[in-house]
């Protein structure tokens, strides 16, 4: 799931949520926002068992997938669109 706030001036503040069950281990949100990079946005768990992790993001068109432990590529069902480099947001 994909929440969306504004936020004063032209950020959009963006939460990344993974249900508990799926998938196992560890997950980062990699993306176009951090040139892809694995890690630098870790979703954490919660207390009610989903993972999440917020950013602020700039208006503009953001391409992300979810990473997950053992090279598990997953993309996000409520994105904007799933194109052929994986979940699109547009803010």
């Amino acid at each position: 799931m994909i929440k969306r706030s504004k936020l004063f001036g032209n950020k959009t503040r963006v939460t990344f949520c993974l249900p508990q069950d799926s998938p196992a281990g560890s997950v980062s949100v990699v993306g176009t926002f951090n040139d892809w990079v694995p890690g630098t946005h870790e979703l954490k768990v919660r207390k009610d068992g989903t993972r999440t992790v917020t950013l602020n993001l700039a208006p503009g068109h953001h391409q992300f997938r979810y990473l997950a432990a053992g090279g598990v590529w997953l993309d996000d069902e409520h994105a904007d669109r799933i194109g052929p480099q994986g979940s699109e947001l547009v803010l």
